[in-house]
């Protein structure tokens, strides 16, 4: 405990860190008052049903995405999930589109490309996602709570056309504050933003959680202790696995050797087993709210009830195969084979017994998809342990604290944060926040 003490003391010495740190809650605690603002025009005492519809299923999901926004009808209520889409979208176009795979290839210029084209497209979707938001609206509460339209005169469509560039611009500004927060603050400005508002619905999870157990009459207040030991557990298994599957197996790494220009030096090539980090459940989430968009999230039509039922086999069955699916592509995205065997080749590395160029190129593919299978469905069980949590009784919004995106989120981007404040305490002398050496945070969302 004293170590402790005193490294937060040796955190707040160093005024870079300090300011960055600073800089970071400040922006944090402006997108959080930003959640509790509602969009002009509607009464915010009328929107209980609204909040009840937004408490379980995926659209509970969704608003736990956005720190409850969706369920405040707030500026703020589409988050960062169409930013999430748009990347996906722009990663896609970079496998298939030869411009977007050239615009990959060429460094830094072109990153401030394909990050200005992603704004574009978020706009785009933000543009078919205000106006469903807006009929949801319409649907889920009651006609008095518009009063705009009730007590100023304003057409329906005027009304609409207003809150969703309110809702356009509300998700751009949030985006701008991941940015600055990255930039100029501490850990990954979007993903941050994204595990305060998980952070934040978890006092109601809590309580609720609380208040079922305390009504059952048959040992609720038990198993509630029960729970929270499991949920423990299953936290610290989720920091050690997230720090494991960072590493390279053994039986791969030995495998990797020689280098003509280092006297053959060993040096091992950075494949893990999950190299894609939380950013395939990430897409294969954005994915599942599809049908509910194109039914303005109304969770009760056709296509969208059989994809919105969280517990349900389909739901369950589709998104686990999405974040496997996502995990070899975001991977073969990632790491580039064709790209190690010419970097190799140019160091004048080799690998016994395989011939340079495509034997070489062939050897690392087939590598590559065997340490990324157990690693993709690993991922893929993380994801839809919530709905296992959910069917032994355990309350919807608790039940998404003891896996999926919720946990791996919270996970990585916590030990991305604290890699990158031991990094700077680590460049001015200072011990480190863990006794055994640095971190193993996981890649940037």
């Amino acid at each position: 405990m004293k170590k402790f003490i005193q490294t937060i003391k040796n955190i707040f010495k160093i005024e870079e860190l300090r300011k960055r740190i600073v800089y970071t809650i400040l922006l944090l605690l402006v997108y959080r008052l930003g959640t509790f603002i509602v969009l002009p025009g509607i009464d915010s005492t009328m929107l209980a049903q609204l909040k009840d519809t937004a408490s379980t299923g995926l659209v509970g999901l969704l608003n736990m995405f956005s720190g409850g926004a969706f369920g405040n009808a707030s500026i703020f209520a589409l988050g960062v999930m169409p930013y999430i889409s748009a990347s996906i979208v722009i990663q896609l176009l970079g496998v298939f589109v030869p411009y977007f795979r050239k615009l990959q290839m060429e460094g830094e210029s072109g990153r401030r490309k394909m990050n200005q084209l992603t704004r574009y497209l978020t706009i785009v979707i933000l543009c078919i996602q205000g106006p469903a938001y807006m009929a949801s609206l319409h649907s889920q509460i009651p006609d008095d709570a518009f009063l705009a339209i009730n007590r100023l005169g304003w057409s329906s469509f005027m009304f609409n056309l207003v809150s969703t560039v309110i809702l356009i611009g509300g998700t751009m500004f949030v985006m701008w504050l991941g940015e600055r927060i990255t930039d100029r603050g501490i850990g990954n400005g979007i993903s941050l933003i994204i595990m305060v508002g998980i952070i934040a619905r978890l006092p109601y999870a809590l309580i609720a959680e609380v208040g079922e157990k305390a009504s059952s009459a048959t040992g609720g207040l038990l198993l509630l202790v029960v729970e929270l030991i499991i949920l423990f557990f299953v936290f610290v298994a989720a920091i050690a696995l997230v720090q494991a599957t960072r590493r390279v197996p053994v039986q791969y790494a030995k495998r990797i050797v020689g280098n003509k220009q280092y006297g053959g030096a060993r040096q091992y090539i950075p494949m893990k087993i999950n190299a894609a980090g939380v950013m395939p459940i990430i897409f294969a989430q954005a994915l599942m709210l599809f049908p509910l968009i194109f039914s303005n999230f109304d969770a009760t039509r056709g296509f969208a009830a059989v994809m919105s039922n969280y517990t349900g086999f389909w739901y369950n069955f589709v998104f686990f195969i999405f974040v496997v699916a996502f995990t070899y592509f975001y991977t073969a995205v990632t790491v580039n084979p064709t790209m190690m065997a010419e970097d190799m080749k140019k160091n004048g590395g080799f690998i016994p017994g395989v011939k340079p160029g495509k034997k070489t190129v062939e050897y690392l593919d087939t590598i590559m998809s065997r340490v990324t299978l157990p690693g993709s469905i690993f991922l893929g069980l993380i994801a839809i342990l919530p709905a296992g949590a959910m069917l032994c009784g355990v309350n919807n919004q608790f039940a998404s604290f003891y896996g999926g995106t919720s946990l791996l989120i919270l996970v990585g981007v916590v030990l991305d944060t604290l890699q990158q404040i031991e990094s700077h305490l680590l460049m001015r002398h200072y011990d480190g926040l863990m006794k055994t050496g640095r971190l193993k945070g996981r890649s940037g969302m």
